[in-house]
């Protein structure tokens, strides 16, 4: 490829292929400015729903909206040029019926640009997983733990141990067959996840699932470390910009009081110099 051809976006199909290759790469992103950064290196970027929690100062994902995912999903949209879009299904916009989801999934992808969706459930989910494909919306799939039922669930734990094996194991099957082109495992015990990598023939992308998943996936925010007190085990801090950026704000309002801030060289004078004026 040459220096001046386009650049080919990602699409559902090349994730599927890359089963068992290269590892896929994932980011989430909620503004164009991030996603620009994530596209340079990943393979796919991921408006998660937890941009609500993230962004929005929500206690949990369930209070997201499908307005705040369009809006979200545009700006990452405009960011990415080959990594490709996934977007979260908000709670409450495709569990009554493979109908709703259709309707909500298709105005995701017709409002945002993005090519693909990715929803929570494993076995109960499968028939609206496959009403989806079947017309033309491609779905990653999620399993293990799944955010949106964290009231059911009792919190933020690893599923998948001891009785929970089989059920996880069956979820993803299930998800499978219905036609997702890949699956995100979430808190999975990593013997489990890599058992799950081996029997299903779509990648699996895991986040606190282990390294025998196809590709891993983490939220931007926390593996920058924009957030100083929130440090789930399985996240690896690649920065510590949360401290950054506050250290540079408290230098900023320190310097406004002090009164050098701003300098003569942030200012404009009354007069342009000799050099600079405008000759008639």
């Amino acid at each position: 490829m040459s220096a001046t051809s386009p650049v080919r976006p990602v699409l559902p199909p090349d994730i599927r292929a890359r089963k068992g290759g290269v590892p896929l790469v994932v980011l989430t992103a909620y503004s164009t400015p991030v996603a620009r950064l994530v596209d340079a290196h990943c393979d796919v970027v991921l408006v998660g729903d937890s941009v609500g929690m993230v962004i929005h100062g929500l206690p949990s994902t369930l209070g997201v909206t499908m307005e705040m995912m369009i809006l979200h999903g545009r700006a990452v949209v405009r960011g990415a040029a080959k990594a490709m879009p996934v977007i979260d299904m908000p709670f409450g916009s495709y569990e009554e019926s493979p109908e709703q989801a259709f309707r909500n999934a298709s105005r995701l992808m017709a409002e945002t640009g993005a090519p693909s969706v990715k929803l929570e459930g494993g076995v109960h989910m499968a028939e609206t997983i496959a009403f989806l494909t079947a017309r033309g919306v491609p779905v990653m799939a999620h399993v293990g733990l799944t955010p949106q039922a964290v009231n059911t669930l009792g919190g933020y734990k690893v599923v998948g141990r001891d009785a929970e094996a089989a059920k996880v194991m069956a979820d993803a099957k299930a998800v499978e067959a219905a036609g997702a082109f890949s699956v995100v495992l979430e808190k999975v015990p990593m013997g489990l996840a890599g058992n799950i990598t081996k029997a299903l023939t779509i990648p699996t992308i895991g986040i606190g699932a282990g390294k025998d998943c196809d590709g891993q996936v983490l939220v931007v925010d926390d593996m920058l470390g924009l957030f100083t007190d929130f440090r789930p085990k399985f996240v690896k801090r690649y920065a510590e910009l949360g401290k950054t950026a506050d250290d540079a704000i408290a230098a900023y309002a320190a310097e406004v009081r002090s009164g050098t801030f701003p300098a003569e060289e942030h200012s404009f004078p009354d007069a342009l110099p000799p050099s600079k004026a405008v000759k008639s």
